[in-house]
């Protein structure tokens, strides 16, 4: 009685962890965040029915479009979710607070979509998160105060939204934070002081917001800072802070219609400086005289209440594209050599807007270049008597931003029209056509005002960043919008042929969705709008796929097969021993008649027969028990045939009982036995053949060793009970 319960609750154990096992190998993404993702896909409106394929399958080993997982375990024997990438998907809805439990999370995208609501304050909990990309959307709410404890995150991107309320002074605590991009929203109040400790900071950017007070002169203070813009803001009774003329990294300083009062800002101690804008404010006084860097393209002084003359140091700036000083009350008289030391090969051009001012004389005759604008209307200069000959120069005329297209003009036969092939107008290869991909792109806060001079040197730049060569990329079009803020539509070729692989067309994506394009001076920060695989679309393989290796996939179903039959040996051995209290060494010379449903008794002949003599070109494995033979059964059906060695035979009996076993054996992750042969010195059981290729071929590394280390301890335990179970 005491054997069979031991018997009994022995049997109980093992099927407990037999289906711990089972569970261990089915579900790969760790469960609170599968939970957590169908969470958030319930607070998410879907109208195109992108996620639908959420409610499928496991998240990172199954088919959950836009869901990126880490390709190895993590300790705890799980993948997670490394990544979301939900740009541009049309959807609207909310953030779940669930968020916070995908706590390996590195990007967070969910750019360009309408989703409303506040930021959950969980996403403070998500500790690794580097990306936090939630530009144009319908937020509200305030920022939440955890955001400023995560400790590595890299990027804030919550513009073009309608966040409220303050900026919250933990953020001073982002020590890697490198870009503050919360323009286009509702913020107020004061920006924290506190913000000076960033020590990463390179790009400060709150324009179009509501936020008062003073601006902190602590902000001089920080030591990578290229960008600072402020623009629309309302920052009455404060003055620029003269330290911020210190800042000797900064690159762009843009304090446009904030309200300002006091002096202009002396910027002859900016090195580096290439843009400063501080028109549309009350300054007053006159225009530092100090000369700017060398490197400066804009200069835009307009609509305050400037007085006395225009300093000669702004002659002979090799880059200035624009002066702007109009509506101010300068005097004195019209400078006539700014355009020395321009060169104005490669379409460089130069806006000289003083309209609207009190300019009265002219020292020397104007005799500018073609490619020089000046604008004087407006001065009583323009009405005297005695200067009819700058009557040109007098005439009201606006300012327009130049925009432009690509020049399609080619030699070249037309492409193919059965796709949608166009011309690589700058290909080494003539008359080479192709299927581009099409990209939309935005320069943030560009350092120039006229972008066609950098257009050369933007295809350089950008082409390098992506690896590739400088005729795969083409500007098809640029467009100046509000901020000032350049939107591109970019054509990205594939290199000397007439389509990308689909390995090439998921890299740049990940190049532009990852940020990992450095930024470059002079074209400021970057943002995408939208990456459109266009015919490409039906080829690309879902981004899950590629998140799991090949190998991973492969060794944990190797792991699930090795646990499972490890578990079927040892419950076989329990019954054997159960049955029988020794196995024979030797073989009995007499055959057991025995008949399986579903197992055919094979003779010697027909295994030797369909493994061509057990031929070494048919091994496919080998162990201690013998080896495994590829073959093919007399109807055509692929078989493994296990042999085994002379030394591991067992008495009939006990053979046909492990047949009888294995039989009844059935598990998606479990080969089935179809066969067996059991003659004179010779056990053998027949297999169905899985043509996927050996182990040696499929492990791959930590993938599985993760897994398997995790199945290998559970079968440990069962080897210690079943030893336990064996003794009685």
């Amino acid at each position: 009685m005491l054997r069979s319960r031991l018997f009994y609750i022995c049997s109980i154990i093992f099927t407990f962890y037999f289906a711990h096992v089972q569970q261990t190998t089915a579900q790969i993404t760790a469960p609170w965040e599968v939970d957590a993702l169908r969470a958030i896909r319930g607070s998410l409106s879907d109208p195109l029915g992108r996620l639908d394929n959420w409610n499928r399958g496991d998240p990172c080993g199954g088919n959950w479009s836009r869901v990126i997982c880490y390709n190895v375990t993590a300790s705890d024997g799980y993948f997670h979710v490394r990544q979301l990438e939900l740009l541009r998907l049309n959807l609207s809805g909310t953030l779940a607070p669930e968020l916070g439990q995908l706590s390996r999370m590195k990007i967070m995208d969910f750019m360009w979509n309408s989703i409303g609501g506040s930021i959950p304050k969980e996403v403070g909990n998500i500790t690794s998160l580097e990306l936090l990309l939630l530009n144009g959307n319908q937020l509200t709410g305030s920022l939440p105060e955890e955001i400023g404890f995560v400790p590595n995150l890299n990027r804030i991107q919550i513009d073009q939204n309608h966040i409220s309320g303050s900026i919250p002074k933990s953020f001073a605590n982002l020590n890697k934070t490198e870009h503050f991009h919360m323009n286009n929203n509702s913020l107020s109040g004061q920006i924290p002081p506190e913000l000076s400790r960033l020590p990463s900071l390179v790009h400060l950017l709150l324009d179009n917001n509501n936020l008062s007070g003073y601006l902190p002169p602590e902000l001089s203070q920080l030591p990578k800072l290229l960008i600072v813009q402020l623009d629309n803001n309302n920052f009455s009774g404060s003055s620029i802070p003269s330290s911020y003329g210190n800042i000797t990294t900064l690159l762009k300083l843009s304090l446009r219609n904030c309200s300002l009062e006091g002096p202009a800002l002396d910027a002859s101690g900016i090195p580096q400086l290439g843009y400063l804008d501080i028109s549309w404010n009350q300054l007053t006084g006159p225009i530092p005289s100090g000369k700017l860097a060398s490197n400066i393209t804009t200069i835009d002084l307009s609509h305050n209440r400037l007085n006395g003359s225009i300093p000669g140091s702004f002659s002979g700036l090799p880059n200035l594209q624009r002066l702007s000083m109009e509506n101010n009350n300068l005097d004195g008289s019209v400078p006539s050599d700014v355009w020395r030391n321009i060169d104005f090969s490669g379409n460089r051009s130069l806006i000289l807007d003083f309209h609207n001012n009190a300019l009265t004389i002219l020292a020397n005759p104007l005799t500018p270049p073609a490619n020089v604008t000046i604008l004087l209307s407006g001065n009583p200069i323009c009405t005297s008597q005695n200067q009819l000959n700058i009557s040109q120069y007098c005439q009201s005329t606006s300012v327009v931003v130049p925009g432009g297209s690509t020049n399609n003009d080619t030699l070249c036969p037309p492409c193919s029209t059965d796709l949608p092939h166009e011309n690589i107008l700058r290909s080494p290869i003539p008359c080479l056509c192709a299927i581009p991909l099409h990209v939309d792109y935005r320069l943030k806060s560009p350092g120039f005002w006229d972008f066609v001079p950098y257009e050369a040197e933007f295809q350089h730049y950008l082409s390098s960043g992506l690896s590739l060569s400088s005729y795969q990329l083409e500007v098809s079009t640029f467009m100046w919008e509000e901020g000032p803020r350049l939107k591109m539509n970019l054509k990205l070729f594939p290199n000397n042929t007439a389509l990308f692989n689909s390995g090439e067309v998921l890299r740049l994506r990940d190049m532009f969705t990852g940020w990992l394009i450095t930024d470059s001076d002079i074209f400021g920060p970057y943002e995408l709008i939208d990456f459109i695989p266009g015919w490409y679309e039906n080829v690309l393989p879902r981004r899950t796929k590629s998140s799991l290796t090949t190998g991973a996939t492969v060794g944990i179903v190797i792991a699930a097969f090795a646990a499972a039959a490890i578990l079927s040996s040892l419950i076989t051995l329990i019954i054997l021993r159960r049955h029988s209290s020794q196995i024979s060494k030797r073989r009995n010379a007499k055959k057991i008649q025995m008949k399986i449903d579903g197992v055919k008794d094979l003779t010697f002949e027909e295994l030797s027969n369909s493994t061509s003599n057990f031929s070494d070109s048919a091994l496919i494995g080998q162990g201690g028990y013998g080896k495994v033979y590829r073959g093919i059964l007399a109807d055509g059906t692929g078989a493994a045939v296990k042999r085994t060695q002379q030394g591991s035979l067992q008495g009939s009996e006990e053979f046909f009982t492990e047949i009888e076993l294995l039989s009844r054996l059935h598990h998606r992750n479990l080969v089935s036995l179809v066969g067996y042969c059991d003659e004179d010195n010779e056990q053998m059981l027949v297999y169905e053949y899985m043509p996927n290729g050996n182990l040696r071929d499929h492990l791959s590394g930590q993938n599985f060793i993760s897994v398997a280390t995790k199945l290998h301890l559970r079968i440990v335990h069962l080897v210690i009970i079943s030893e336990m179970c064996l003794s009685y």
